[in-house]
């Protein structure tokens, strides 16, 4: 079910904290890079994150979090990162149970995991 590139990659979108550089190092031990890309039929939310873990490594009290309208008119920008199966394991771990991990067709025509509200 996931995307898996030749080099057994996986794809990636963040539309929040997951871009943040202090983040990456703590999650993934490197910086990510990525291309800006977009989740059509989908609007921004927020979240209050209480996880200490979460909170000392993002600095941020409250996180975005997107939720399906169906809407082709609502979109949410954000970038797209071709990273490891592990690293997708960290990823999990970082995003709390405010979260779930869903694949999403982006704009660019690219279908890569996200995390939504759960």
């Amino acid at each position: 079910m996931t995307q898996v590139n030749e080099d057994r990659s996986v794809l990636l979108f963040s539309y929040g904290t997951l871009q943040l550089e202090a983040v990456q190092k703590q999650s993934f031990g490197r910086l990510l890079g990525g291309e800006k890309d977009a989740m059509v039929g989908y609007r921004m939310d927020w979240v209050e994150i209480t996880d200490p873990e979460v909170l000392r490594a993002s600095g941020q009290r409250f996180h975005p979090v997107v939720v399906p309208t169906g809407r082709k008119e609502d979109t949410v920008e954000g970038m797209v990162f071709c990273i490891t199966p592990q690293e997708l394991v960290a990823a999990d771990a970082y995003e709390v149970s405010d979260y779930q991990r869903v694949e999403a067709t982006l704009y660019s025509g690219k279908v890569s995991w996200v995390y939504i509200k759960a």
